[in-house]
């Protein structure tokens, strides 16, 4: 019991990535494919994040008295993570907001049914 909950973060960040890859595969609503995209970039935050923190450790600033130090750069490569994944939602949105205009639907079958049509 006491190695489940040592590795509890990594048991979250494997469950966020099943479920987020299940949900862009099995729906065909676009939303919810930007929804699953989401929680998939987020379980890739935590799987940076989980090593990131030393237990016992300070910021990496040279002082008498500590000898363990944290690496500040995990964390500061998820920040720009962060902005990037923000920005790729944003224009995924956007995209699917020009999509209802142009066709008047976000689902992925009705779409194919109306460009096989044409």
């Amino acid at each position: 019991m006491t190695t489940i909950l040592a590795d509890l973060n990594y048991w979250v960040t494997v469950f966020l990535l099943v479920g987020g890859l299940y949900i862009v595969v099995a729906h065909g609503n676009m939303i919810k494919k930007l929804v699953g995209l989401s929680i998939f970039q987020t379980s890739v935050y935590l799987l940076f994040l989980s090593p990131g923190k030393v237990l016992g450790g300070t910021a990496p600033i040279i002082a008498e008295g500590f000898d363990v130090y944290s690496n500040p750069l995990p964390h500061v490569l998820i920040l720009t993570a962060i902005v990037v994944g923000v920005a790729t939602i944003a224009l995924g949105l956007a995209l699917v907001v020009r999509i209802h205009r142009s066709y008047g639907t976000i689902e992925e079958d009705e779409l194919h049914d109306l460009e096989s049509d044409a």
